[in-house]
């Protein structure tokens, strides 16, 4: 029988009140370190220096510190200087024994931040914060410099070495100095403060908070990296400064970032942001509150998504843009670059680590301080608001397009391969060798046949002009008959979801009529296979046929010209001086017999194709042209018509 059914064992006298372990102090923090600062890894190593850093940070946002000094010793110490108030040292009233500094370092819950008569807003309310790094530490000395005097006292794991000890006078001197090692003992091996995370740590928290100065200093053998040995940050523009030097020449959507910065009501708080759209999608969100960094997000997020989502689609309907209720939050800020900050007293976080904000009232409190800021920015300058707009929509048709190709896969998982009715497929089981040829009308296709090789040559015939796709809406898109009949013959996918190993012919050939119209549809296929299967390019399947466009016969000779250039070329050197030539234009593959497009265009012993190729270093330059040429907006072709219509010498019409 399982021991899930075994009765329980009934003598109770292996349980009892002696197996009760009552820890006191900060032994809890030195049994189970991850409860309070999430491991014993380097990430916690550096969560202890963020600790005391954040205390020197309060006292700033406070309004009693200027300057905060930040310096790691070659010992693997680090110590944290500011010129605040400094920790008081008289003796507290519960504890008549000790003075509120030995509180404040050996008692958990102990602290100036549970009301708001000392500190208005600060980095959280758990009071356990520098009592942690105390109880890690195998090493940490302070010293508090206050009313011109300066006190000194010694720690190690949470315990008192020294009593409290007044050091002398410190005329010039004011504020809290702490100097602490993490303790071997407790954090994994190998681990170290690492200068070039602290750096990045202590820059954030100058930009976060425009009014504090903060000095870097390393010892110079600890440096492994670009980490400067000393620095000194302050940036008064703030998260603007940050986004800016972030960015630095990268190009973006609009041509300013949208920030600002607005100072609540003293029992509402403020709030800054910074955000802009690079045009390479290298996207960030980092929020913080109270200069504490929440990296799984929380409430002060969601109201800046939703209040940028419906300031985006409220103008998106003023300028009368269908397209823009589709948009999400997460069209507007996938690619973007953003900075929030808030500060608000009493925050609430999920966990001691503070790394998701809970404050309810965090969200309607970002909401309120932007949605002016940004609905006056949007219509203060049209032009880079339907940029943004528009950049925007294209993301939401790609998610949208995403969404559909994930539908159809799961659709057709189990399912057996079904293709297209008016595909003529090849014999040929295996990929090596085969080839598509994408042809323009039923007329063209049952020439092409009747005239191709069927083991190893498909036809698809397509109905006229293809759908643009660079102008065109991802709903258009999905609902067009012809692309989907050719998406699923190629059974490759598209976009990020291409699979070279599944596409089912060696060779894609576009063959079309050798005219006007004929190169319009080429173009259009083009620009079908460059915007949504770019790998098929670049792994050298895509290609063009060469129909001739004349047929020349004299006598018991035929010849094939190209175009009219080639025609001329023919009359001169091969029939020339024999009596008359007859030439015949084709109107259309769909007139060419069989057999004459299978000898001119598909027998690959005589036929002449073209590979379509875009070398890597002129993919930018292409992307742009298919733009302008193909894109949505219509002044982009008349400005390249203006250009080159110069070099136009003749207009066949």
């Amino acid at each position: 029988m399982s021991d899930l059914f075994q009765q329980p064992k009934s003598d109770s006298s292996e349980y009892s009140a002696k197996d009760i372990e009552v820890l006191e102090g900060l032994e809890p923090v030195r049994m189970r370190p991850g409860m309070y600062i999430g491991g014993i890894d380097e990430r916690a190593r550096h969560h202890l220096a963020a600790e005391v850093i954040d205390n020197s940070m309060d006292e700033a946002v406070a309004g009693f510190a200027t300057r905060i000094e930040v310096e790691l010793v070659s010992d693997g110490s680090l110590i944290i200087r500011d010129n605040g108030r400094g920790i008081p040292i008289d003796r507290h009233p519960k504890f008549k024994d000790k003075s509120a500094l030995e509180v404040i370092l050996t008692t958990l819950h102990s602290g100036g931040k549970f009301s708001n008569k000392v500190y208005h807003t600060a980095g959280g309310l758990h009071g356990v914060g520098v009592s942690v790094v105390n109880a890690l530490s195998d090493k940490m000395t302070v010293e508090v410099a206050r009313d011109k005097e300066l006190w000194r006292q010694e720690y190690s794991r949470g315990k008192p070495l020294t009593a409290l000890e007044k050091v002398g006078a410190a005329p010039n001197r004011r504020g809290t100095s702490i100097q602490f090692h993490p303790d071997p003992e407790i954090f994994e091996p190998g681990t170290a403060l690492r200068p070039s995370r602290l750096y990045k740590m202590v820059r954030s928290k100058a930009y976060l908070f425009r009014g504090v100065e903060i000095r870097w200093k390393c010892a110079e053998e600890l440096i492994k990296d670009e980490t400067p040995v000393e620095a000194t940050l302050h940036f008064p523009g703030g998260l603007k400064d940050f986004l800016a030097a972030t960015l630095e020449e990268r190009k973006t959507v609009t041509q300013e970032p949208f920030a600002g910065r607005v100072e609540m009501d003293e029992d509402r708080g403020r709030v800054e942001w910074a955000i802009a759209w690079p045009a390479d999608n290298n996207s960030f969100l980092n929020s913080y509150c109270n200069t504490v960094p929440t990296p799984e997000g929380g409430t002060h997020e969601a109201g800046f998504r939703s209040v940028l989502l419906r300031g985006l689609k409220a103008y998106g309907e003023l300028i009368n843009n269908r397209k823009a209720s589709q948009i999400t939050a997460e069209d507007i800020l996938t690619g973007a670059s953003a900075v929030l900050s808030v500060f608000i007293p009493d925050p609430q976080f999920q966990g001691q680590t503070k790394e998701k904000l809970t404050t309810t009232d965090a969200g309607r409190l970002v909401e309120l301080a932007i949605k002016d800021h940004f609905d006056n920015w949007l219509a203060g300058a049209p032009d880079q608001a339907n940029n943004l707009l528009s950049w925007v929509i294209d993301k939401a048709e790609e998610r949208l397009r995403r969404r559909q190709e994930k539908e159809t896969s799961r659709k057709t998982a189990t399912s057996r391969l079904r293709l297209p009715g008016k595909l003529a497929d090849c014999s040929q089981s295996g990929r090596e060798g085969t080839e598509i040829f994408i042809v323009e009308g039923d007329s063209a296709g049952g020439s092409a046949k009747q005239g191709r090789d069927r083991k190893t040559q498909a036809i698809l015939p397509l109905r006229g002009k293809i759908l643009n796709v660079a102008s065109a809406g991802a709903d258009k898109i999905k609902a067009n008959q012809e692309l989907k009949d050719l998406i699923q013959a190629l059974g490759c996918g598209l976009r990020d979801k291409y699979r070279g190993e599944d596409l089912r012919y060696d060779k894609v050939i576009i063959m079309t009529d050798a005219d006007v119209d004929g190169a319009h549809i080429a173009s259009l296929l083009m620009t079908f296979f460059y915007r949504e299967m770019r790998q098929l390019i670049t792994d050298g399947h895509l290609y063009l046929a060469q129909p001739p466009l004349y047929r020349l016969s004299q006598g018991g000779k035929t010849l094939y010209a190209m175009n009219d250039a080639h025609k001329d070329r023919l009359l001169e050197s091969d029939f020339s001086g024999r009596g008359k030539v007859d030439i015949s234009r084709f109107k259309g593959l769909g007139e060419m017999p069989p057999a004459q497009l299978k000898e001119t265009t598909m027998n690959p012993k005589n036929r002449v194709l073209l590979k379509v190729e875009v070398p890597m270093e002129e993919f930018g330059e292409t992307a742009d042209r298919v733009e302008s040429l193909m894109g949505k907006k219509p002044e982009l072709r008349f400005s390249f018509i203006q250009e080159n219509a110069r070099f136009v010498e003749d207009i066949d019409v």
